[in-house]
């Protein structure tokens, strides 16, 4: 039993209760201890966090949520915003209803117009037969067998958009664990909502009428923040296995929490993911990863099972301990640097790679004779562990490419005065040019996820300078229109030092005024200089050559100034 006030989903200060389990660690039975999983967003910006209490101190806590919540956001139950329904979606549920059937907006967008966000996709469902609907639209296609009619609409941007509209239906067994074994269409609203996943999404509303259809308290849920199975949960699970990740997924996007009968029944029900294809389960991890708790999410699919039956190797890095430059183990400081990238809003490779950057420290982890924690060779063994990950899970090639090379290169820091161009040089061919500012991210987010106070510390300014000195384009001859070869060819210059003195004399006037690097003046100017006596050429080739160092003094200067370093 949970103590009184600390039920999963209550809110403490600045904490939401995950769920608590009573644990003995070796005390008296009249004194037992409690595992309490919370977000503390003040510590941890959203990481799960697990704290031993004793039942006086969960008393205390209890005490503190006695206090009367404060209402829920206004924008949960304000009016929804009809200005958030683009005009083709209304105008599909009005010619529905003007045939003389009823049509209702349902599911996620409903949910997402509740909270007043702009749905990314629209579900209409009515009491109208597939062939009805067809009849009703010109442009139309229904290539399913689950009675989905998708209506094509051409946009004022003259792009078009597909807006699907069901019947409402039945189904019946689940056998393969993830579509029906057959469907039947209703004229009753409350059968459609009774088929679906979570309250939050079997919410229908007349977007003409401004009526609510919430049969399984829907509305109720949402102002609780709560995801909740529709029914009885274990059958909603086993009728479909992704509804497992979908919930964990909703957690992460939303900032829900599943209520403890929700998550009782993904326990028992996890198995059922392994029915799911992996490409379903690849795309729900990555919606997890792009959301702004995807700590919270991975955290919540470990602790409810899931985890250790799509990326097992993940789940083997739980209360991994590590040395003492670390304030986290293993699997916690992978969730820190994971969040880091989604607080910054780095793109899914980077939050991939913070994700999986030490997942070669289980296999690698040894223990010296001064007791002191190894991890020897991780960042190989990591990449090449990533790479059977991402390609079990099906990511794209380019994906799997980029991410593992991150990994493998990530231990690259050094003291600083070994910090050199050449040092700096070696790792942008390791990792290549395009990814190079991708691997001081990566950096970022394993410093953070650390514990460290600095995620800018001097080393990693230098690096990011000397990254820009090498990556600058030179400035040098080859920046001009012409080369040695139109000299020698085109414009009949003996070969010999004339040519490069020339080449030099013409950058001098080119670093001065740009607009005169043009082929046209260029060579009219190279054949004026060719003609100079040997002297004055070599003047005006020393000239552009000390205009060059100058140049290259002042920009490495800009740089350094830019970093803060010296």
């Amino acid at each position: 039993m949970h103590p009184p006030g600390l039920e999963p989903g209550i809110t403490v200060p600045k904490t939401v209760v995950i769920s608590i389990s009573p644990r003995v660690l070796g005390l008296p039975l009249h004194n037992p201890r409690y595992t309490v999983y919370i977000i503390d967003s003040k510590k941890s910006k959203g990481v799960l966090i697990f704290y031993i209490m004793n039942k006086k101190d969960l008393n205390n806590n209890s005490k503190m949520t006695s206090k009367p919540k404060k209402g829920p956001d206004s924008k949960v139950f304000k009016e929804i915003d009809k200005n958030l329904i683009p005009e083709h979606v209304q105008e599909i549920v009005s010619k529905l209803q003007d045939a003389g059937f009823s049509a209702y907006l349902v599911g996620g967008c409903v949910r997402d117009l509740i909270l007043n966000k702009i749905p990314k996709d629209w579900d209409i469902t009515t009491s109208a037969q597939p062939e009805e609907i067809i009849r009703i639209f010109e442009d139309t296609f229904y290539e399913n067998t689950f009675g989905t009619v998708g209506v094509k609409i051409k946009k004022e941007s003259g792009e078009t958009e597909i807006v699907e509209v069901t019947p409402y239906r039945t189904e019946g067994d689940y056998s393969d664990g993830r579509h029906p074994n057959s469907v039947s269409f209703s004229d009753d609203i409350r059968d459609d909502l009774l088929r679906r996943d979570f309250t939050m999404n079997a919410i229908a509303y007349d977007s003409i009428e401004d009526k609510i259809i919430d049969e399984y308290d829907g509305l109720k849920d949402i102002k609780d923040k709560t995801i909740r199975a529709v029914g009885d949960p274990v059958k909603r699970f086993a009728e479909d296995g992704l509804r497992l990740i979908r919930a964990v997924r909703f957690s992460a996007e939303l900032g829900f929490m599943i209520n403890t009968e929700t998550q009782n029944a993904i326990i028992s029900e996890s198995n059922n993911l392994k029915k799911i294809a992996v490409e379903r389960i690849r795309d729900e991890f990555n919606k997890i990863l792009m959301s702004n708790q995807p700590s919270l999410g991975i955290a919540m699919a470990q602790k409810l099972g899931l985890l250790e039956i799509f990326c097992p190797e993940l789940a083997e890095a739980v209360h991994v301990k590590q040395n003492q430059a670390h304030s986290y183990d293993v699997f916690e400081h992978l969730l820190r640097s994971c969040q880091c990238a989604a607080d910054k809003n780095w793109r899914l490779e980077i939050r991939l790679a913070a994700l999986f950057h030490d997942i070669g420290k289980p296999p690698t982890k040894r223990v010296n004779e001064t007791q002191d924690i190894t991890f020897y060779g991780h960042e190989v063994v990591g990449a090449k562990m990533s790479k059977i990950i991402l390609e079990r899970m099906k990511y794209p090639a380019k994906t799997v490419e980029v991410v593992t090379k991150m990994i493998r290169w990530h231990m690259f820091f050094s003291d600083t005065e070994q910090i050199t161009a050449s040092a700096v040089r070696r790792m942008i061919v390791n990792v290549g040019k395009e990814y190079i500012w991708d691997l001081i991210d990566l950096r970022v987010c394993d410093r953070v996820g650390t514990g460290r106070p600095k995620e800018n510390p001097y080393r990693l300014r230098k690096y990011r300078a000397l990254i820009e000195e090498v990556m600058v384009d030179p400035i040098d001859v080859g920046m001009l229109k012409i080369d040695g070869n139109t000299l020698i060819k085109d414009l009949n210059i003996q070969v010999g030092p004339i040519i490069g003195l020339t080449l030099n004399a013409l950058l001098e006037e080119v670093l001065e005024d740009p607009k005169l690097n043009t082929v046209e003046y260029l060579s009219g100017r190279a054949i004026e200089l060719s003609m100079l006596p040997m002297k004055q050429l070599k003047d005006l080739a020393n000239k552009g050559l000390n205009k060059k160092k100058d140049m290259e003094d002042e920009q490495i200067a800009l740089i350094r100034k830019k970093h803060d370093i010296k």
